[in-house]
């Protein structure tokens, strides 16, 4: 009887440990979120907001509206993009777009390079004297602390872990690396 209760205490013990060892911790990612952000932030900076916006609203309105009325299906309508705001992001934004202007002559010159990392670096800049070469970095020194601020601002927003902000800035990097319109 002993034995028995010996093998029973030490399976049941076996049982627990395993059960307790095997906790698993799973840390959420919305990439699809980052993306959606991603695109708009990128898209409003370079001043590429696509037209019409309102107007997509205002028929869907009178769409939902009619097919309510005539009861025909429930409503099924596709989510509206994420947004995330708060004054520290309008900021950042309005400060990007500004100094936006004046890099694109960079980008186009191929002075300025969208890097994997979410941020610009300097590409082939000989041709530029000093002063130049001195204000082209001030201007990817600014712009590269902005852009660390606002992917710490948007992980924040969205409730993403301090330690996941440079998965927030690959995602942008897309973005940025995308051809302007």
């Amino acid at each position: 009887m002993k034995t028995y209760r010996k093998a029973l205490w030490m399976t049941a013990s076996l049982f627990l440990s395993l059960i307790v060892a095997c906790v698993t911790i799973n840390i959420y990612f919305p990439a699809e979120k980052v993306e959606s952000v991603a695109g708009e932030i990128v898209d409003e900076i370079r001043g590429q907001t696509p037209g019409g916006k309102e107007s997509l609203k205002k028929d869907r309105g009178f769409l939902q509206g009619a097919t309510l009325l005539a009861g025909l299906c429930p409503r099924a309508w596709a989510e509206e993009p994420l947004t995330v705001s708060n004054p520290t992001i309008r900021g950042l934004k309005d400060r990007m777009k500004a100094r936006y202007a004046q890099m694109r002559p960079f980008y186009a010159n191929g002075m300025l390079k969208e890097e994997n990392n979410g941020y610009v670096s300097i590409g082939n800049a000989s041709a530029l004297g000093l002063k130049e070469k001195r204000d082209l970095n001030s201007l990817v020194s600014a712009e590269n602390s902005d852009r660390q601020q606002l992917y710490t601002e948007v992980a924040k927003a969205l409730k993403i872990d301090p330690s996941q902000v440079n998965r927030v800035a690959e995602i942008f990097a897309k973005e940025w690396q995308k051809p302007v319109r």
